[in-house]
């Protein structure tokens, strides 16, 4: 039986309670629990005759779908339509007895005599909003889904109103999986309920199969827009269903068309090309860019375009692969921002860009060091930022040889924003500039501190940190592969991944008894993540997940690969299935909690 039904019954059965214990009653006090565990277990013989004797008695019935439905699982139709024919006549007004008649002939296979009974019914329905509902379900309850979706639709002729019973008919159509019905509802309901637009895209991506779902959504979707060209929402939900497809371009052409129908200032455009970004469609969002900043300067979001635009070349030039001249270029973008509206606090962004690009990816880190070290002393800046700062600076010191001028600045920036997230970062950056230097006595103390830090991310890379110094520095072997390892995570920090993969490579060479395996195929998963070369990744965090069950990096593997899932190879099936075993098998790790919720965002849970 549907778990639904069966709480049903179960309520219903449980406050009958109350009603049996009454003198002179022949029933034992645990015969209503008993006879609904029977029917649980499916005795529906034993529970058949207790639930005889407890319907028999005068006043109870609130037993009559148990039993009802008992009879019926038994096949005993005689009985079962005596049973009902007799409350039809003393409740000529409770519509749960004709459609209970109706149920049992469709149980005999009579279904004409069934369907004469519901439509009946539904006929006589008055113009009750009250009384439609419950028409509704009780045809819920007896699992006549159809039918409860004809009488709100019959409800709504009667009240006049097309935007009754919208959430209603909407788990109905969720619950049967009925997506040609559930993509039109929404499409209704949208016009006027434009909040339910989340909940629509959440539903929606959660019981389509393939692309075919996605496309025909499509058709229906420009069928409206046809109709309402101006309505917003529709835009917007055409939007989501092109990215959802990867069609970015697609997506924007209808952005675009719709501005210049609708002669606006661009601000639903700007807003999606947010998720163009998010999903990796950069250059789709550079073109939004481009024309936003046709508008002209005048135009509010003119500015915010161009800044934006440069920090969406930023991301695409700096992952995957790129040419030292595209990044010269970008560079030059950078310092002509800042040469056209100065540096001061509302330019911070850029100079932040700009010293990355020259520290990590230009070879400049003399340069980056200076744009930092004049950004520190400039007026205006709160002191987050400015902590901020001071760590990035203490980064590049390290890319110029000055180790004891990171350490100062990051000492100074713990001290100063203690146990807050800007001081975490600084005593975690100490703890690997130690762990990079082979100090690892000194940064396991700093990472067994930062066990305790408010930022799970933080609290979670210190306990690793801390436990791959601590498995690793048994013997003057361990120390010594630990060594290289942590050689290698050097050169990973100065942006230089093939000399990191070469390195880590030659510790199984030097030490062929190293625990290190794992480690390193994280590392190298990490390195093919920020390549672009997701499935290669996952490829490798799926063997760190079968050989290492145990091991420190399991569950950061699982989250990952979840993630890579849903976000980038687009497979929301095999997310669900990593963040689910991360959930069952680690509940205990950091990412549990997370994990959790983005299993539920994906099966469609609360909405």
């Amino acid at each position: 039986m549907n778990r639904f039904f069966f709480i049903i019954f179960l309520f219903l059965s449980l406050g009958a309670k109350a009603q049996i214990f009454r003198p002179n009653q022949q029933i034992a006090p645990d015969e209503s629990s008993l006879a609904i565990q029977y029917y649980q277990d499916g005795e529906y013989e034993k529970a058949v005759v207790l639930l005889e004797k407890l319907y028999a008695i005068p006043n109870n019935e609130a037993y009559f779908d148990i039993y009802f439905n008992t009879l019926l699982k038994l096949k005993r139709y005689d009985v079962a339509e005596k049973v009902v024919k007799r409350e039809v006549k003393k409740n000529p007004q409770n519509d749960v007895y004709p459609i209970a008649l109706g149920k049992l002939y469709q149980e005999k296979g009579d279904t004409q005599s069934s369907n004469k009974i519901f439509s009946d019914v539904i006929s006589n329905l008055p113009k009750d909003e009250f009384k439609i509902r419950n028409l509704a379900n009780s045809f819920y309850r007896f699992e006549n889904y159809d039918f409860a979706v004809q009488t709100f639709k019959q409800g709504r002729k009667l009240l006049g109103n097309d935007q009754m019973f919208t959430f209603e008919l909407l788990n109905i159509y969720r619950f049967k999986k009925d997506k040609p019905m559930l993509m039109q509802e929404y499409l209704d309901a949208l016009g006027t309920m434009p909040q339910l637009l989340p909940q629509a895209e959440a539903v929606l991506s959660s019981i389509f199969e393939d692309k075919n779902d996605y496309q025909t959504f499509q058709t229906a979707i420009l069928r409206k827009v046809q109709k309402e060209p101006d309505a917003e929402i529709y835009i917007q939900l055409l939007t989501w269903n092109y990215i959802q497809q990867q069609e970015f371009d697609m997506a924007l052409r209808q952005l675009i068309a719709y501005d210049k129908r609708t002669k606006a200032d661009g601000g639903t455009l700007f807003n999606a090309i947010y998720t163009f970004v998010d999903n990796g469609a950069y250059e789709t969002a550079i073109k939004a860019y481009d024309y936003l900043l046709t508008k002209g300067k005048d135009n509010q979001y003119y500015l915010p375009s161009k800044i934006e635009m440069l920090n969406t070349k930023y991301n695409l030039r700096t992952n995957g692969k790129y040419t030292v001249a595209d990044l010269d270029l970008l560079a030059k973008d950078y310092q002509a921002l800042l040469d056209e509206n100065g540096k001061n606090r509302n330019t911070l962004f850029a100079i932040k860009k700009l010293a990355n690009l020259q520290a990590y990816y230009l070879n400049q880190p003399g340069s980056a060091e200076k744009e930092l070290e004049e950004a520190i002393k400039m007026p205006g800046i709160n002191d987050q930022d400015l902590g901020q700062l001071k760590l990035d600076l203490g980064d590049i010191y390290i890319l110029t040889n000055q180790p004891w001028e990171a350490f100062l600045v990051y000492e100074q920036v713990s001290k100063q924003f203690e146990g807050q997230p800007v001081g975490n970062e600084a005593r975690f950056r100490s703890a690997k500039l130690s762990f990079y230097q082979g100090n690892f006595e000194y940064s396991n103390a700093q990472c067994l501190v930062l066990k305790a830090a408010t930022s799970q991310l933080i609290a979670n890379d210190a306990l690793n940190l801390s436990l791959l110094i601590n498995d690793n520095i048994q013997t003057p072997a361990d120390s010594n592969a630990l060594k290289m390892y942590a050689d290698a995570e050097m050169l990973l920090f100065r942006n230089l991944p093939e000399r990191a993969v070469k390195k880590m490579d030659s510790i199984a060479i030097a030490f062929p008894q190293n625990s290190l395996t794992d480690a390193i195929m994280m590392s190298k998963a990490r390195i093919l993540i920020k390549a672009n070369d997701f499935q290669k990744a996952a490829d490798i965090l799926k063997k760190v997940t079968e050989d290492f069950k145990d091991g420190i990096w399991t569950d950061d593997a699982l989250f990952t690969l979840g993630d890579l899932y849903e976000k980038k190879l687009n497979d929301i099936a095999q997310a669900k299935i990593y963040f689910q075993k991360l959930i069952t098998d680690y509940p205990g790790s950091m990412f549990s909690a997370e994990a959790r919720k983005r299993f539920r965002n994906l099966r469609g849970d609360g909405v």
